[in-house]
């Protein structure tokens, strides 16, 4: 029986010929990644080990991203920590204030992510670098410290389910639709613990930055990762951001997967994934009833690069955000915000009536930028719409591609931007 994708870089790292799903390996990794949240924890379970040491000061990335610039006392407290631990171990790859971003756009920004790498990262949506071929997967902080010391994880193999994509999207169709669509259709834990593999021609169609939010959303499916096939798109990007080498693993034509599911990308509409899961997903023609929102947010791991700024500020471009209704718009990276700013992105924004925040995840995990009220609602471009997740309980988050977050900020409700069109 052949392998996966997944199970090929697995089996290289642990330095065996063959592994088969279920199997228990130690696998050598590439990078170790922590933020301001994960990090101390982290930190604090390396202090109880008898060898105060990391494995590779270059392979470990600090990233402060989620309340940067702090936004208390205790956020400050943890950045301190996580600082004290960077200039005393030399972390290379130490980002803060004026060089941080949000870390899952980040790091492949930086080059610090490339095909054939073991990735773990105390992060759920360390997912996101399987886009370049990688493994990646998100781990507690205790197994961030354990990866921060020795540069091995152990990992059970995950089996594999195929996803196989064809066709040409739509004109407002994105990665964001086509992830909240399989979400919809296999659910919130239709690939727990397993790799979803992406594969295809209808991939041919899908930018970087396309691949970089499925993967990222892999995990809302329960998987253990998501990986794309690396293609020349996917090559380009590796070889303009990163000096590393990297390597290239297909799966057998004979590897087995648990399903296979075959998607038509022609076939999919803006879809919204309703509260309070990601799998409770509608497209924009199957809501019949008038949705209005108080707020729109367009940033995060998942939306905050450059093609998503494009994409909302075409809407915005000599519109005006409803009134009543608040449109924050985060750019992910130091970089997404300059480039932004040259090609004129913020000043539509900030024309629009909407607001530019530093890179953050701020409002997508409740922590700040956005905090949401008793019965207030929220279509956002981030990854989750659990009960309390941007703020109140009893408030409400529709997930969305920047194409609808826009779109509803002008219309003041969930719209298509179609509905702008007409």
């Amino acid at each position: 029986m052949g392998m996966t994708m997944t199970q090929k870089i697995l089996a290289a790292a642990a330095g065996l010929e063959y592994v088969e799903a279920g199997q228990l390996i130690e696998a050598q990794l590439d990078l170790v990644l922590g933020n301001d949240i994960t990090s101390p924890v982290a930190i604090h379970e390396m202090d109880k080990f008898k060898e105060d040491k990391v494995f590779h000061k270059d392979k470990i990335a600090l990233v402060m991203d989620h309340f940067i610039p702090n936004k208390d006392i205790k956020s400050a407290e943890h950045c301190k920590c996580v600082r004290e631990f960077a200039c005393k171990h030399e972390i290379t790859n130490y980002f803060d204030v004026g060089e941080m971003g949000i870390e899952h756009a980040l790091l492949p920004e930086k080059g610090l992510t490339v095909a054939g790498d073991v990735i773990i990262g105390a992060d759920s949506h360390t997912c996101t670098y399987g886009a370049l071929g990688a493994f990646s997967t998100g781990v507690g902080s205790t197994d961030m410290a354990a990866g921060m010391a020795t540069g091995k994880a152990w990992f059970k193999v995950p089996s594999a389910l195929k996803f196989v994509l064809t066709g040409k999207p739509g004109k407002w169709v994105s990665g964001k639709d086509i992830i909240l669509h399989i979400i919809g259709m296999i659910g919130v834990d239709g690939a727990l613990y397993k790799s979803m593999e992406f594969t295809g021609d209808g991939i041919s169609y899908l930018s970087m930055d396309d691949r970089f939010t499925i993967a990222n959303m892999a995990i809302e499916a329960g998987g253990k990762n998501g990986i794309f096939p690396v293609d020349e798109k996917a090559e380009a990007y590796m070889k303009e951001h990163s000096s590393r080498p990297y390597k290239i693993y297909e799966a057998d034509e004979d590897a087995a997967y648990d399903a296979v599911y075959t998607i038509d990308l022609s076939s999919l509409r803006p879809t919204v994934a309703f509260p309070h899961l990601p799998e409770n997903t509608r497209t924009v023609d199957e809501i019949t009833e008038e949705i209005k929102i108080d707020q729109s947010v367009i940033g995060s791991c998942t939306n905050g690069r450059i093609e998503d700024l494009r994409i909302a500020a075409r809407i915005l471009k000599g519109r005006k955000v409803k009134k009543g209704v608040r449109c924050i718009v985060i750019p992910a990276t130091q970089a997404i915000y300059l480039q932004a700013m040259e090609e004129g992105l913020l000043k539509i924004f900030i024309e629009a009536g909407a607001v530019v925040s530093t890179p953050t995840c701020g409002p997508c995990l409740g922590g700040y930028m956005g905090i949401l009220a008793d019965k207030e609602r929220c279509v956002s471009t981030t990854n989750r719409n659990f009960v309390g997740r941007m703020g109140h309980v009893g408030s409400e988050v529709y997930l969305a591609s920047p194409a609808v977050a826009a779109a509803s900020a002008v219309t003041g409700k969930i719209s298509s931007p179609e509905e702008l069109e007409a």
